[in-house]
C-alpha cells in the first residue's frame, strides 16, 4: 500500500485561479495544484531557498524539490504552448484555518505546550484527538491555557495545525510513526506515552520530572484485536 500524501501548508490562496492566453487557447488546459503554486510563490516570487520553503510548507527538501520541478515544467508548457492554466487541487491546509483558534501571540520568551485532551486527561490516540489543551509557559510558570477543538482534523494534518498554532512541545499518549515524522519536520518536540491528568503532566514537564516513552508507537488505527498505544509495553524516561 502506498504512503498517503502528506498535507502541505499553504500560507494564502491565490486571488486568481484561471489564466487564459489572449489570442485563444490550446484545447488541453494545464492544472497547477495549490502546493505547486505555493512553491512557485515562495521560491520564485518571494525568493526563499529550498530549505526555507520546506520549513514553511512542513515538508522535506526533497519533496519541495519534486513539487517545484513539476510546477516549473507546467508553467513553462503553459507559456510556450499557449495553454489555459488552472490552479486547483492538492492535499493542502492553510494558515487561515489556524487563525480561528484566536490564541494570543506567543511572546519571545514563551514556550507553548500542547496536550491531547479529553475531560482533563491526556487522550491516548493522537490521530483521533478532538481537543488540544494549549499552555503558554514563561519562566517555568503557566501564564495562560486554552482548550481548542481540532474540528475533525486527523493524523498528519494535526502536526500542521499545531505548527500553525506555534506549538513547541506536544505531550500525548500513543502516536503513529507518520505523525511523529510530521511533528519532527515541523520542529515540534514530542513526549509520548504519557498518561493521567493533563495539567499535572505539564507541571511535571516544566519541573523536568515528566515520565514519557521515547519509543512510543500506536497501532490503534490498524485492525489488530488490541493496540499498543502509550507505554503499555515500554519503560519510561524522565524529561529533563
Amino acid at each position: 500500500m502506498s504512503r498517503p500524501c502528506k498535507c502541505r501548508l499553504v500560507s494564502t490562496l491565490p486571488d486568481n485561479y484561471i489564466f487564459t492566453p489572449s489570442d485563444g487557447e490550446n484545447s488541453c488546459c494545464i492544472i497547477l495544484s495549490l502546493d505547486e503554486y505555493e512553491t512557485i510563490k515562495l521560491m520564485d516570487y518571494e525568493g526563499l531557498d529550498q530549505e526555507e520553503c520546506a520549513k514553511r510548507m512542513l515538508l522535506s527538501r526533497s519533496s519541495v524539490q519534486a513539487i517545484y520541478t513539476s510546477a516549473r515544467k507546467k508553467l513553462s508548457t503553459a507559456i510556450v504552448e499557449a495553454r489555459k492554466l488552472v490552479i486547483s487541487g492538492g492535499n493542502i491546509t492553510t494558515l487561515d484555518q489556524t487563525k480561528k483558534y484566536e490564541l494570543k501571540a506567543k511572546g519571545e520568551n514563551t514556550m507553548r505546550i500542547a496536550v491531547t485532551y479529553e475531560d482533563g486527561q491526556i487522550f491516548q490516540h493522537f490521530g483521533h484527538t478532538e481537543n488540544f489543551k494549549v499552555y503558554d509557559v514563561v519562566d517555568n510558570k503557566i501564564v495562560d491555557s486554552k482548550v481548542i477543538n481540532t474540528n475533525g482534523t486527523g493524523h498528519g494534518a494535526l502536526a500542521t495545525l499545531l505548527n500553525g498554532l506555534d506549538v513547541d512541545v506536544l505531550i500525548c499518549g500513543g502516536i503513529g510513526g507518520g505523525a511523529q515524522m510530521a511533528l519532527s519536520e515541523a520542529g515540534i518536540k514530542l513526549y509520548g506515552g504519557v498518561f493521567g491528568d493533563a495539567d499535572s503532566a505539564v507541571e511535571a514537564f516544566i519541573n523536568g520530572e515528566l515520565e514519557y516513552n521515547p519509543n512510543v508507537m500506536c497501532s490503534h488505527h490498524h485492525h489488530e484485536e488490541g493496540h499498543s498505544c502509550g507505554s503499555h509495553s515500554c519503560g519510561h524516561h524522565s524529561c529533563h
